[in-house]
């Protein structure tokens, strides 16, 4: 045991025990804001897709993701006419035993009175939620981490991202589940990634995501690459994705995944970011926040973000653990940074040594201390449009 979990009725355990205020159209977005802003409460959170028509990949992230183990209840924002079927996500959240609650603005007289409703509603559902709370032991094997790398400079590579590299080995070991993305930033990686698959059906789901991603960005005519990158000492897409691949560890990866899909045991996960189909929504993800997202609606707990340039993102429902990688910005940004990878490159550190700090501190966040961006009030949110078909089961392990 590592911590104390909050149980839900499917099995898994959270960390947190969040109310999330989910608006379902842009419309409904101030409502939602201000009905957050009045409960003034660490606990409950914003999320929301501002679209009047969401596609399948927005209501299976949106299912994903208001069921997600660290959410305890919902309240639900509607302005009243948007194609969102409210009425079925509520549902799909009481069968959970979730406490849910619906406003509808239209409905309800305005901006004014819509507030007030929504804030009467985040009460009710709030002091459900604590009244049912139950709290059981938490354990490794109940832990899901997510990796992203954001502002990727010339250290990355060989300070934060091995590192966690390194702590992604322990946590596997330990029974953990582990879920690495960005296929756009290892084209060229998809070799070694295959030779680690677990089954020949996980190599070529690998070989595949990777193609999609060059195919992608090839259509589009960029790639990830940014100016940044090149700032910070990066000097080629070969090199920055060397640098992504390593935050996997060495472990054998057990599965493909695509957003809002959940890992079918522990082990190693790569997830698919890139939208399925003919290039049509520009950049995969708009914003680091988008892939976090993602990898909260495949049950990620907690996030580790690592980043060279410097970052001061952090996350609604699961916290995000920084992890920076060049000591010069660790000592700019200490404040919004958690770890201090840098101390590698300084020879103060070793990785193994930073990759322990790290499954440490995931300790420590599962048992409730609070990263950075929490203390600091973080809560940024992202849903946007994509297409994504099933992995399939071809691609997750036992599959024959």
């Amino acid at each position: 045991m590592i911590a104390q979990g909050y149980l839900r009725s499917d099995g898994r355990k959270g960390i947190r025990n969040v109310v999330v205020v989910a608006y379902l159209v842009e419309c409904a977005h101030h409502v939602a804001r201000r009905i957050v802003e009045r409960a003034d409460d660490p606990a409950v959170h914003l999320i929301g897709f501002p679209g009047c028509y969401p596609n399948d990949y927005a209501l299976a992230m949106m299912k994903a993701l208001v069921t997600h183990p660290n959410v305890g209840g919902v309240v639900l924002l509607s302005l009243g006419c948007e194609g969102f079927n409210r009425e079925g996500l509520a549902a799909h959240v009481a069968a959970t035993g979730r406490p849910v609650e619906t406003v509808v603005i239209q409905a309800s007289g305005g901006t004014r009175s819509a507030t007030d409703l929504g804030l009467a509603a985040v009460q009710r559902v709030r002091a459900e939620v604590e009244a049912a709370a139950r709290r059981v032991p938490f354990g490794f094997k109940d832990l899901v981490v997510g990796t992203i790398c954001g502002g990727s400079d010339g250290t990355s590579g060989i300070t934060a991202n091995p590192a966690v590299g390194r702590a992604f080995d322990r946590l596997n070991d330990e029974g953990a589940t582990c879920i690495f993305e960005e296929t756009g930033e290892m084209i060229g990686c998809e070799g070694e990634m295959a030779l680690r698959a677990s089954t020949p059906q996980v190599a070529d789901a690998i070989n595949a995501a990777v193609l999609k991603a060059e195919d992608y960005y090839r259509a589009m005519g960029y790639g990830s690459f940014a100016p940044g990158n090149a700032e910070g000492g990066l000097s080629s897409q070969e090199e920055k994705s060397a640098g992504a691949y390593v935050k996997s560890g060495a472990r054998p990866i057990n599965g493909v995944i695509r957003p809002s899909e959940q890992p079918s045991s522990g082990g190693l996960y790569l997830l698919d970011v890139v939208p399925d189909g003919s290039p049509k929504f520009g950049f995969p993800n708009i914003a680091d926040n988008a892939e976090i997202v993602e990898l909260m609606a495949c049950g990620a707990h907690v996030t580790l973000f690592t980043t060279g340039r410097g970052s001061v993102v952090g996350s609604a429902i699961a916290p995000v653990i920084k992890v920076c990688a060049n000591p010069e910005t660790y000592r700019r940004l200490s404040e919004d940074m958690d770890i201090d990878a840098g101390r590698i490159l300084e020879g103060r550190a070793s990785l193994e040594d930073v990759g322990a700090e790290i499954v440490s501190m995931l300790e420590a966040v599962a048992g409730g201390a609070e990263t950075k961006s929490e203390a600091l009030g973080h809560r940024e949110f992202i849903l946007t449009y994509k297409t994504r078909d099933a992995a399939g089961p071809s691609c997750l392990p036992g599959a024959r």
